[in-house]
Order: structure tokens, then sequence, then C-alpha cells
């Protein structure tokens, strides 16, 4: 004869008394205590259809084995002591006491209500709702990651340094598929968007500008989710920065007037200002426009105490004075302002000299060279002297900005092209190009 077990009983209300239905919840709590418990061999526990009967029948000498036990006390909300006994057993203690011709009236154990909580049930969700797979090492090393490429980037350039970011930005969206409190989730945006900036970034100085608009776009949509807006405004400078690239003038200066409406008083808007309003503003032509952006980032730049040096170009750290100012260089090369390119680059000559960014050395003496072709009297001979350090200066790590101003003092040297220092920074343009990433940009720019 079965006997009537409280697990009998439970398993009557919750119509959990065929085999099937009964091994199907079975294993869904042991899939869930796995995870809770992060004791991953639970989650593997199978019910026979010959342990399904013993169970409901009662017919038991021991109890299960303790994995077993722990899947059925969570599933059920009760410890196996009592899921495995019957009313009759609670009493048996009992029977020698009573006085002989009495008669002892059984009870049962109430069934417990349908819609009662179980203060177990209530717990194992609050521990599910704050567990966690990304722990704060985790974060750490991450967050460390995306810092290490920043401050290696103008060394080791985006070749080297595309597949570590790649790495951070995978394991970042990988545990976002995951389970964090919100504190944790929140700082998982904040990597995630930050390491699809770099990326887009990096997109830029390949040469691949429709990627780079990907990856911006997520990084501005990620930040924008958990308002980092320090972020977000960082990705849409990079994306201006793209926009710009990809001969895309006046869509790379709307970006980045969006964004310094947003937040017209924020450090980032210095970048904004510099880099996406005035260069584009220069190459439309819009004289009095570029003046406005370049004074309101140098107003900034007072105001929020920056560093004067040349800060990276890849950082999330505002824009450092000299950085500004190199951006002025280049927004005044495309007005024709010689005099003004002169003088904006001896201002910062020393700070550019010293620093460790072979590209911003190469980029200031291409804009200097392509301003003394500019000049009523050019200087041939110092322009190509010029072009060509630049080009030695990152002959290893050609980037696209480098591979386009060393392409336009190429064309604007046509004029003199029997001279003998053109025709020698002909030759070695020709063959600073040849290299395969030089090649690749070339053919995105064509």
């Amino acid at each position: 004869m079965p006997r009537t077990t409280l697990l009998r009983q439970l398993l009557q209300q919750r119509h959990l008394t065929t085999h099937e239905a009964f091994a199907t919840q079975y294993e869904r709590a042991a899939a869930r205590l796995a995870e809770l418990d992060r004791d991953p061999r639970l989650a593997s526990l199978r019910v026979s259809s010959r342990q399904f009967d013993r169970w409901y029948g009662g017919e038991l000498l021991t109890l299960p084995r303790p994995d077993a036990c722990r899947v059925l006390e969570h599933m059920l909300g009760r410890p196996v002591s009592e899921l495995f006994s019957t009313s009759e057993d609670g009493d048996s203690a009992h029977d020698g006491a009573e006085e002989p011709g009495t008669r002892r009236q059984v009870t049962s154990l109430p069934p417990p209500r349908e819609d009662d909580e179980n203060p177990l049930d209530i717990v194992s969700r609050t521990r599910q709702l704050t567990a966690s797979n990304a722990d704060d090492a985790t974060l750490a090393f991450l967050g460390a990651s995306l810092e290490g490429i920043t401050s290696r980037y103008e060394q080791d350039g985006p070749y080297v340094l595309r597949p570590q970011a790649r790495q951070a930005r995978q394991l970042a969206h990988t545990l976002l598929d995951g389970r964090q409190p919100p504190r944790a989730r929140r700082e998982l945006f904040r990597l995630a968007a930050r390491a699809s900036g770099l990326l887009g970034y990096m997109a830029v100085n390949t040469g691949d500008f429709a990627l780079s608009e990907a990856y911006c776009t997520e990084a501005r949509d990620l930040s924008r989710e958990i308002g980092d807006l320090d972020t977000e405004l960082w990705a849409c400078g990079t994306l201006s920065f793209s926009l710009y690239y990809a001969g895309r003038y006046a869509e790379a200066d709307a970006c980045a007037a969006a964004a310094v409406e947003q937040a017209p008083r924020h450090a980032q808007s210095i970048r904004l200002l510099a880099n996406g309003r005035a260069r584009a503003l220069g190459k439309t032509g819009d004289r009095r426009a570029v003046e406005r952006a370049i004074g309101q980032a140098l107003r900034l730049s007072d105001l929020h105490e920056v560093s004067v040096g040349l800060t990276s170009c890849i950082s999330f750290k505002p824009y450092g004075r000299a950085r500004t100012l190199a951006n002025a260089v280049t927004s005044h090369v495309a007005l024709r302002n010689t005099a003004q390119v002169l003088r904006d680059a001896e201002r910062i000559d020393d700070l550019v000299e010293h620093s460790s960014s072979s590209w911003s050395r190469s980029l200031i003496r291409l804009d200097v060279a392509t301003a003394l072709l500019q000049q009523r009297t050019p200087d041939v001979d110092h322009a190509m002297a010029l072009g060509r350090e630049a080009l030695r200066l990152c002959a290893d790590t050609p980037i696209s900005s480098v591979y386009q101003r060393s392409r336009d003092l190429h064309e604007q040297a046509g004029s003199w092209r029997e001279h003998p220092a053109v025709r020698d920074y002909g030759d070695e343009f020709r063959t600073w190009s040849s290299q395969p990433a030089a090649l690749a940009m070339a053919s995105s720019a064509s």
C-alpha cells in the first residue's frame, strides 16, 4: 500500500503525479539550484521512472542521496525529513503512552495553500536577482585592458591593438548576456561602449569608415542607455571624426554640433569643437564659424584647466591645449590662412616635438608643408623636406589621416613637378603608399 507522505500530497496538489510531469519540474529545479549554489553537478541530476514510483509511493528504507534531497527541498520548499514522513510517523512515538481502550484520532497535516509564498523560494529568488557572472575582479581586468590600449595606441597602432580591443568587446558582450545586479551591469555597459568606441577610432585610422560608423553608433547608444554622458560625447566626437575623413564634411559638423548643443560646457565639447566642428567647417570654407568654434574650444580649455600638452589622440580624457591648437592648424590650412597656420604651429612646436606621438609630428609637418606651398612666395624645398620627414616618422604605422594629407601635398606640389625636391618627395610617397595598409586606405578613399 502506498504511504500518504507529505511529498505525495504536495505532488497531487501540483498535478505532478506522473513521471514525465515530475521529471520536468525536478530538472528545472536542479538547474536553478546549480546556478544559485554554483554547483554545476546538480544540473545533470535526473529521476528515473523507478525512482519516481518509489518516492511517490513512500517505499523508502532510507532517504534519497544528498544531492537529490537538496533538489527536492529546493523544488518543494520542505525538509526531506518532512517530505517522506506521514502523520502516523509523527504520532508513533506516543503510542506507548496511550491508555488501554482509548482511541487515538489520526489527523493529517493540512495541505499548504496554493497561494502561500514559500520562504525558501523568496530567498532563492533574491539570490538569483543579485547573482552575477561578472565579479569586481573581472570588471577591473576589462577596464585595465582598455586603459592599456589607449596608453599604447600611438606607439603600437591599430593593427597591433585591434585584436585586443575586439576581445575586450566580445568579453563584455558575453557577460552582458548573463546576469548581474544593476551596479555591475551599468559598468559592463560602460566598458562595452568604450571598447566599441576604441574600435571605431581604429577603423578610421585604417580607412574603414563604414565599420567605424557602426562601432561609434554602438558606443553612443550603449553609453546613452546608462546615462554616461562622458562616453556618449566621446563616441559622437569619434563619429564626427570618421565622417570627416570619409569626406562627409557637412555631416561631420552636424554630428559634432548636435553633441555640443547637448552639453555645451562639458569638457568633451573641447574635442567636439576643435576636431569635429572647426576642421569640418574649414573644409566648407566658413571662416567665421571656424574662428568661433576654435575660440569656444579654447575658452572651455581654460574653464576646465586642461593639460597644456599634446594628449593622446585616442584618449577618453579631455583634449589638452596643444591638441586643440593642432586641430586649429588643420582648420586654417583648409582656409589657406597661411600666416595663422605657421603661428599656431610655432606655438606648439616644442610640445609636439617632445611628444611620443609620431603621427602628430607627421601631421603637423604635413600641415606646415601645405601652408608653405600656399604662401605668396612658395618655399618648395622646405615643404618637400617636411613632407619626406612626415612619411619617415610613421613609415611602419601608416594611418588614413597621414595618407590623405601626404597625398594632398603631393597633388598640390604638382605645379612644380619638375623641381628635384618635388620629384624626390613623389618617389618617397609612392614607395610609402605601396604598403598593403596604405593601399587599403587608397582603395577606401577612391
